[in-house]
C-alpha cells in the first residue's frame, strides 16, 4: 500500500513548480533542508509568475530563485535569519529580512501566516511511510500544517535523525514527492580558535561546573568555548541548544557530554537544527542520544530552565554603556537575525545555578583598517537592540567578564568600560562624563 501511494504522489520538479501560482506564498524551510531541484524548476518559471513570495532562512546553498531571478516583482525571497550569502543578497537588494524571536516562529506560522506551497528536502521515506526532517526540525511541522500543498524533495545524502518530536511527517500527509537525487551536503567546518576567542572562553569556562548544561550559539567564540571545555577537567556535561555544532561532537569524543545530570530530557542532547562538518552529520545520523525537537520546545525558557546549571553562550556585535546588546545589525544594515539569543538569556536566568554570557572581542578593524571599539557610549542610530539592558546577565570580552543584572546605570557604565580595550578606556570615560554617567572625582575605570 505504501509503495503504490508513493508512486501515485511521485512528480517531477518541473511539474511540482507548475503548482505555484502568481500571488502564492512558498515555504523553503531552512539550511540543508531547502529544496534543490524544485528551486531550479521554479526559477525557470520567472517570466510566467508575478508576486510569488518565498520564505526561508540560513540558506547555505545558492538559490536559483534569488540568483537567476532579477525581477523581485516575479519571485521575491525573504529570510528569517541571514546566512552569509543571504546577507550578501540583501546588500544587493535581492533578499528581505523578516524579524522574529526564534522560539515563536512555529506559532507565527500557525496563527498569522498563509502558506500555499511548502517544500522540505528529506532523506528517503522509511519502511513505515515517514519522511524525516533530518538536520532541520525548527518550525518545519508548523509550516507544513498550514500549507495547502505539501511537497517532499528526497535527497539521499541527508541523514535520518531521531526525535524528540515533530521530526517527521507521514506519507498520508504529503501531497507530492520529488526524487531529487543525491546532492552533497554543504559543510561548515569550525575554524581554529583565535587567541582572543580563547581568552574570552577562559573567562567563561572558569565559571562552569561539572554537570552544567550547555547552549552554544552561532559563531567562532561559542565554538572556542566548546574547544576549551573539551580540554578542561569538567565532566558529565549536558546539551540543550538550538544549533547542533561540532563543539558538541568534540565534547562527546572526550567523554564529557553524557547528559546524565539533566533534569529534563535526561541522557539526551536536545537540538533543533544542525550545521557543521561531515563528521557531525555522521554523528547525528540515527543517534538515539540526540533528540531533534521543534524550536518552540528547544528555545522555551520554561523548558530549558528546568535544567540546573544551564550555561548559555552567545556572541554579539557591540554593546553600549547601558548594557544594551546588538547581535544582528550594524546600524541599519542587517547582519544576521534575532534568532534565539534572548530565549537562552532568559532560560538561563530561570535555571537553578544558570548563567548567561554574551561575548565579543573588544575591538574590530573597519573597512579602512582602523581598530574600533565594540564598546560604545550609545548604539548607532538604527541599530537593532537584540538583548535589552534589563535582560543581559553577563558581558564578556578578552579583558574580563562583567555582571550586569541588578546594577545601576553608573555601575553598568563602569563595568562595561572595564571590558573595553585599554587603548579606548580614557576616551570612553570622557564620553561617560559628558553623558553625566560618571564623574572624574569618582576615579577612572580599570581593567
Amino acid at each position: 500500500m505504501l509503495a503504490s501511494e508513493y508512486a501515485r504522489k511521485l512528480i517531477s520538479a518541473e511539474d511540482a513548480a507548475k503548482l505555484v501560482k502568481s500571488g502564492d506564498w512558498v515555504e523553503y524551510g531552512m539550511g540543508l533542508c531547502q529544496p534543490v531541484a524544485f528551486d531550479a524548476a521554479l526559477a525557470a518559471r520567472k517570466d510566467e509568475l508575478r508576486n510569488v513570495g518565498i520564505r526561508g532562512l540560513m540558506s547555505v546553498r545558492p538559490l536559483a530563485v534569488v540568483e537567476q531571478v532579477e525581477d523581485r516583482g516575479a519571485i521575491a525571497y525573504s529570510s528569517w535569519h541571514f546566512s552569509s550569502q543571504e546577507r550578501r543578497w540583501s546588500g544587493e537588494g535581492r533578499c528581505d529580512y523578516i524579524p522574529m524571536s526564534y522560539r515563536f516562529q512555529p506559532e507565527i506560522y500557525r496563527k498569522a501566516l498563509d502558506v500555499d506551497v511548502a517544500l522540505v528536502n528529506t532523506p528517503p521515506m522509511d519502511k513505515h511511510g515517514y519522511f524525516n526532517f533530518s538536520l532541520t526540525n525548527s518550525s518545519t511541522m508548523a509550516f507544513l500544517e498550514k500549507a495547502k500543498i505539501v511537497i517532499m524533495e528526497v535527497n539521499e545524502a541527508l541523514p535520518r535523525t531521531c526525535g524528540g518530536f515533530e521530526e517527521c511527517i507521514h506519507l498520508r500527509d504529503v501531497d507530492y514527492i520529488i526524487e531529487g537525487g543525491n546532492h552533497p551536503l554543504v559543510e561548515l567546518p569550525s575554524a581554529e580558535p583565535a587567541e582572543v576567542d580563547l581568552r574570552i572562553a577562559e573567562h567563561i569556562v572558569r565559571q562552569m561546573k561539572d554537570g552544567s548544561v550547555i547552549q552554544l550559539g552561532v559563531g567562532g567564540i561559542p565554538n572556542s568555548v566548546g574547544t576549551l571545555i573539551a580540554q578542561s577537567d569538567l565532566k558529565d556535561l549536558g546539551m540543550h541548544t538550538e544549533m547542533l555544532v561540532d563543539a558538541y561532537l568534540a565534547l562527546h569524543k572526550v567523554g564529557k557530554l553524557t547528559n546524565a545530570k539533566k533534569r529534563v530530557d535526561r541522557h539526551k542532547g536536545v537540538w533543533t537544527f544542525c550545521l557543521g562538518s561531515r563528521d557531525l552529520y555522521e554523528w547525528v545520523a540515527d543517534n538515539p542520544g540526540l533528540a531533534s525537537c521543534p524550536v518552540n520546545y528547544t528555545n522555551s525558557p520554561d523548558v530549558m530552565g528546568q535544567n540546573d546549571n544551564l550555561v548559555t553562550i552567545n556572541s554579539c556585535i557591540e554593546a553600549d554603556f547601558s548594557g544594551q546588546v546588538s547581535s544582528e545589525s550594524s546600524s541599519t544594515r542587517q547582519i544576521s537575525g534575532t534568532g534565539g539569543q534572548l530565549d537562552f538569556v532568559n532560560g538561563s536566568f530561570v535555571s537553578n545555578g544558570g548563567k548567561s554570557f554574551i561575548c565579543m572581542a573588544s575591538t574590530f578593524k573597519d573597512k579602512e583598517g582602523r581598530v574600533t571599539s565594540r564598546i560604545v557610549p550609545t548604539l548607532p542610530q538604527g541599530e537593532v537592540v537584540t538583548a535589552p539592558r534589563s535582560q543581559v546577565h553577563q558581558l564578556v570580552t578578552e579583558w574580563g567578564c562583567a555582571v550586569m543584572v541588578g546594577c545601576s546605570k553608573k555601575e553598568r557604565c563602569e563595568r562595561i568600560i572595564g571590558l573595553a580595550h585599554p587603548d579606548f578606556r580614557d576616551e570612553l570615560f570622557r564620553d561617560a562624563e559628558a553623558m553625566g554617567l560618571l564623574r572624574r572625582s569618582e576615579g577612572k575605570v580599570s581593567a
